[in-house]
């Protein structure tokens, strides 16, 4: 059964293109059906899967705002592994032109519903933001993963973005569930970032993924080179730590 997966957070630089990016080519790896959805203006998670935004014929915006069927708008990202459905600067004017169509909170949602037959994942990377882009990833989704840098104000920045998880599925997507708490950029040897990671294993337990993301460098490099980690650096930290994430997130779903 398909699994739509949004990875959100709305606190910026917390690896949430990154973890698109290479956990939608782990699970590609793994010899899943992955489609990598780009629904965040800056098309960051379309350059780096090596795909050249600015030469883009179609995009998720005339998937949105046409409803040109998804299977005319994506492209295979072949230095990655999987399909993709790509964003650029276009979408930007989606946010007001979503507000004059019917039933806008799901506009993806009924693009993405055809396709259960073709992928076994959709991942789908949202904006930095409470938008109109992000209220449409959490109605067309079964999931979220969050990502969370272990820093000062990561617990504040969670509790809010839960609180917008529940109002959405109470709203919109009674369905709706939190997949699991991915910590970040992890620094082991900062005091501030150990104390923030058992603080968060303290609140909410089984749902922090026992994964954790090492701040690396080539992880941090392989986006300017357009592919994820995994092919950039098969040995890297980075790549060992996304893999592992993948098989963590396949046993919680699958089993």
């Amino acid at each position: 059964m398909i699994r739509i997966i949004t990875v959100a957070n709305q606190k910026g630089g917390v690896g949430k293109t990154t973890t698109c990016i290479n956990f939608a080519a782990s699970l590609a790896a793994m010899k899943r059906r992955v489609l990598l959805v780009d629904i965040d203006p800056q098309g960051n998670a379309t350059t780096g899967s090596g795909i050249d935004k600015e030469a883009l014929t179609h995009s998720i915006y005339d998937v949105l705002i046409d409803d040109m069927p998804v299977e005319s708008a994506m492209i295979y990202a072949q230095d990655a592994g999987y399909q993709l459905l790509p964003a650029n600067i276009e979408l930007t004017g989606a946010e007001i032109e979503l507000l004059e169509l019917d039933q806008w909170e799901f506009r993806l949602h009924n693009a993405l519903k055809g396709l259960k037959d073709r992928f076994d994942y959709i991942v789908i990377d949202s904006p930095p933001s409470l938008s109109l882009l992000t209220i449409n990833s959490l109605a067309a989704a079964d999931s979220v993963i969050i990502p969370v840098q272990c820093e000062y104000y990561a617990l504040e920045g969670l509790t809010a973005l839960l609180n917008t998880i529940d109002r959405i599925t109470r709203k919109l997507n009674p369905g709706l569930q939190v997949e699991g708490i991915l910590r970040t950029l992890f620094d082991g040897r900062n005091n501030l970032t150990r104390d923030v990671s058992r603080q968060l294993i303290d609140h909410f337990d089984d749902l922090v993924y026992r994964t954790i993301i090492p701040r690396n460098v080539r992880l941090a490099e392989a986006p300017s080179y357009g592919t994820p980690v995994l092919y950039y650096d098969k040995q890297s930290p980075g790549t060992r730590a996304y893999l592992a994430l993948a098989g963590e997130a396949v046993r919680r779903m699958e089993d």
